[in-house]
């Protein structure tokens, strides 16, 4: 019997490297008897080289090593997420992890033989530092990536809690590559958060999708609407730099704010890879406005949610397009203990769009934007009164006079050394508004307020 489940192996929709847990959609499959018809005369050719490896090659090689490089090949020539289990690999996958593990907190990908990052995961050693999704990482410590397959790197990068690891990265825009320490941690991801943006509008952020996430943010809308008088005027769904997770997860977000209808369907050519999946009645918002934020970062589930909100015409969806890792992996096992991870089925979003490769478009696009703050400048703007023979207000000589002194003894006051340092002071205490430290998240507030005015 085949069944969804967490993806704990290495390679998937992506790897978060901590190297931590890789979330991505993944079904088990039974063994199959029936075997395809073989290909004799390209298996001659395959012989052939084998035999031409152990008799010429410069070092002696165990058939088991050339057979099993061979088995990889096979499988990561197909695409980036099929992959071999090897006995110790498809045993890590059957237990699971205890959700902790060591690592600096990303989810990568291989592209052009170099470890590409799609996320980092909030509130790790990645993201404190500074790793951004696109970042190709070249170097890990002093050992080129090029050449490497993705277990490998994922091997190094995993680690004891405490030691440190040096990335060399290639960004887009930086003129020469960077070099970031990062000290590994244990990985605690917590999958939701939330706070109040305004009065009457809610903010919740999704960092991956596990199998307890649905739930949790059923826990924190309900926690906002009391926090707003039992109602929400709009709510913001944060899906920037999620990389994924938990198909069953996906949907669970998707259905908590559908009434009825298809929220995601997946299409390959074994009967356990095609499967559908609809919305149950009830909308936690009762129909109240949302945004939904992504990115290039937001990849595999959270390009579910996305893609049946924004058919659904349920929500906007703003920021930037989508990773598209739209792709299903089947676990196969083997006789021998082994087993194969291939990629089995493509999903689709209600109205039938596939994102492999094609990510979801934003309804309204922004990126690569940054807003800075203006310091105050000492020049003071021109005024009405400030001009030559200006018209008068017209109120009685005495109360302009009476004003006019009163403002100079203010004027007076306020530059008096402990008012200067109490300014000074107040100015640094003050937070950065929103606009500075979040402008996509400014801007979905806008949004949200303008939609709640039309809606009166």
């Amino acid at each position: 019997m085949s069944f969804f489940k967490r993806d704990f192996g290495l390679i998937t929709t992506g790897i978060i490297l901590g190297a931590t847990l890789v979330f991505g959609q993944m079904v088990f499959a039974e063994r199959e008897s029936a075997q395809p018809d073989l290909p004799l005369e390209d298996l001659r050719t395959f012989s052939e080289i084998f035999g031409r490896i152990k008799s010429s090659y410069v070092e002696p090689v165990e058939d088991k090593q050339l057979l099993e490089n061979a088995i990889r090949g096979m499988l990561s020539g197909l695409d980036p997420h099929s992959t071999y289990l090897n006995l110790d690999e498809f045993q890590e996958l059957r237990e699971g992890t205890s959700g902790e593990f060591g690592g600096l907190g990303i989810e990568v990908s291989m592209e052009d033989g170099f470890v590409k990052v799609v996320a980092p995961i909030d509130d790790t050693p990645a993201a404190e530092a500074g790793i951004q999704a696109g970042d190709l990482i070249i170097r890990l410590d002093e050992t080129p990536v090029k050449g490497m397959s993705l277990n490998d790197a994922v091997d190094i990068m995993r680690g004891e809690p405490g030691s440190k690891l040096t990335l060399t990265i290639i960004r887009e825009g930086a003129d020469k590559p960077l070099k970031v320490e990062l000290t590994r941690a244990i990985i605690k991801v917590e999958s939701v958060k939330k706070k109040m943006l305004e009065p009457g509008y809610g903010y919740i952020r999704v960092t991956t999708f596990q199998s307890r996430t649905g739930a949790s943010l059923r826990e924190a809308v309900s926690e906002l609407k009391k926090e707003s008088n039992g109602k929400l005027n709009g709510l913001v769904l944060d899906l920037r730099n999620n990389p994924g997770g938990v198909l069953e997860a996906a949907v669970d977000v998707s259905d908590a704010f559908l009434d009825k209808g298809l929220i995601v369907y997946t299409d390959g050519r074994i009967a356990d890879a095609d499967q559908k999946f609809h919305a149950t009645p009830d909308d936690l918002l009762k129909g109240a406005p949302m945004i939904v934020l992504v990115n290039g970062g937001s990849a595999s589930a959270s390009e579910i949610v996305a893609g049946a909100l924004q058919d659904h015409k349920r929500a906007i969806v703003l920021g930037g397009k989508t990773f598209g890792k739209g792709s299903v992996q089947t676990v196969m096992p083997l006789t021998n203990n082994t087993a194969v991870k291939m990629t089995t089925a493509r999903y689709y979003t209600p109205s039938g769009r596939s994102i492999q490769a094609e990510g979801i478009v934003p309804d309204i696009e922004i990126s690569g934007i940054r807003v800075a703050s203006v310091d105050e400048n000492e020049f003071t703007p021109l005024r009405e009164r400030d001009l030559a023979h200006h018209l008068e207000n017209g109120k009685a000589e005495e109360e302009t006079e009476s004003q006019s002194q009163n403002q100079d003894a203010a004027d007076e006051e306020s530059v008096t050394p402990d008012s200067v340092n109490t300014a000074i002071k107040d100015k640094e205490d003050k937070e950065q508004p929103l606009e500075v430290t979040d402008y996509v998240l400014s801007q979905a507030l806008n949004l949200l307020k303008g939609m709640t005015i039309l809606n009166r």
